[in-house]
This record gives structure tokens, sequence and C-alpha cells, in this order.
């Protein structure tokens, strides 16, 4: 077939066919005695694996991998598809345990903070029921940064630090430990209504999902095309 019948088939533009064979994803190409590029079907499941590749892992890494493929042995090929899939897994464990961190912190009123919530490090571990030193601790950590007035100057925590501080209490009563949150806060802070935080972690879910099918027809395509 012709680069404009590859392109045709695979939702390409024959420039990104051209762009595609320049970068090593398809492989090599025949052509006729008057120079024309002649492709088959193998070059389809090339495009077809890179596309599904390039939606999982973005397209450097991609065209890293169809490039792996196309070699001998293919033990390196297999690997990044190892590591792709643990990424996703990986990222699956995070979604779980934010998930789990939402639960625990439903009761905590983070939709909305008044001025007169603003404490001072004193009056927030009374509030909280812990020592000073936890809340000296959080801050060591970056899980609660407070403001100061100078450098050496008394903690002073906002409304939203009030805020995260009672989210990391709750996280921390419910077992979670200090590496985690971290991770876990930034996620939750972005959400300043709780319908955001289960929006957020929504999207997140979704996405991952997308990128685990894009991978599985990706190996499918790479699979077709070793096959031959």
């Amino acid at each position: 077939m012709r680069t404009a019948d590859i392109a045709r088939r695979t939702g390409y533009s024959v420039q990104q066919i051209r762009n595609l064979e320049r970068d090593g994803v398809l492989p090599p190409v025949g052509r006729t005695p008057t120079g024309y590029r002649i492709y088959g079907d193998p070059h389809v499941h090339a495009v077809l694996a890179y596309r599904a590749l390039a939606a999982c892992t973005g397209p450097v890494e991609a065209k890293r991998i169809m490039r792996a493929a196309h070699a001998h042995p293919l033990s390196e090929a297999l690997a990044l598809l190892d590591a792709a899939h643990a990424r996703l897994d990986t990222e699956r464990r995070e979604l779980a345990l934010a998930k789990k961190a939402a639960e625990a912190i439903t009761a905590e009123p983070i939709d909305a903070v008044r001025p007169s919530d603003a404490m001072s490090i004193a009056e927030l571990a009374a509030a909280l029921g812990v020592r000073p030193s936890t809340l000296r601790h959080w801050d060591a950590e970056g899980l609660v940064v407070p403001g100061r007035d100078s450098v050496r100057g008394p903690r002073r925590y906002s409304p939203a630090q009030v805020r995260d501080a009672r989210v990391v209490h709750q996280l921390r009563m419910a077992g979670y430990r200090i590496a985690p949150l971290k991770a876990l806060m930034p996620q939750l802070r972005r959400g300043r209504r709780w319908e955001e935080v289960l929006s957020t972690l929504a999207a997140r879910d979704a996405s991952i999902d997308t990128r685990s099918r894009a991978l599985l027809e990706a190996a499918a395509a790479l699979n077709a095309l070793l096959a031959r």
C-alpha cells in the first residue's frame, strides 16, 4: 500500500507517517524501482501500536518502545512494557490510598473556612488534642506549614492551614504515615470544596483506566506485529 493508504487506515496524515518512519517507529519500508514507499500490514500494526502507546506513556516513551520492538532480542521492549504496567499499578495504588483518605475525612468541614478560624500553634494543638511538637513536626515535614511574621516569629495558622491540620490529624488517626500523607495532601488541598476533591479523584481514576486500555491495545498491536 502507498503512504496515503496507510495514513487513511490509521488516521494519521501522510506527513505524520513519514515522521514515524524517520523516527524508527515503523519497521523498514520498502520502495518501488521508481522510489515510492511500499507499506504492508506490519506497518499498520506498528502505527496502531505507537498510537496506543503514546496515549498511555506519551510520544517520547512510545517511540522508545517501538524502536526496541524492532530490535533483537526483544528483552528491552518487553522490559519497557513491564515498566509501563508497573507505573500504572503504582498510580492505582496511590489512587486507592487517596480514596481511603477521602473517606477518612468526610466528616471534616473542608468546604469553607472563616477568617476567625486562624489560630496560634497553642490554640490549634489544643483544638486537635495534640502536642505543639506534633504541629512542629508536620511543619518540618511540609504537611502543614504555617505563616510567620518574621523568621523567628511565632507560627500563625491561617484558616486554610487549620483545615489542612484537621485533615492531617484525621488521616494520622486513621493510620496514615507521614510519607504517604506528603503525597496525598497536595491532591486534597487542590480541592477547595468537597465536591472538587471527589471530582479530582474521579478524573484521575478515569485517566488511569483510559491509559490501561490503551496499553492493552498497544500490546495487541505489538503482538500482531511481532507474530509476522
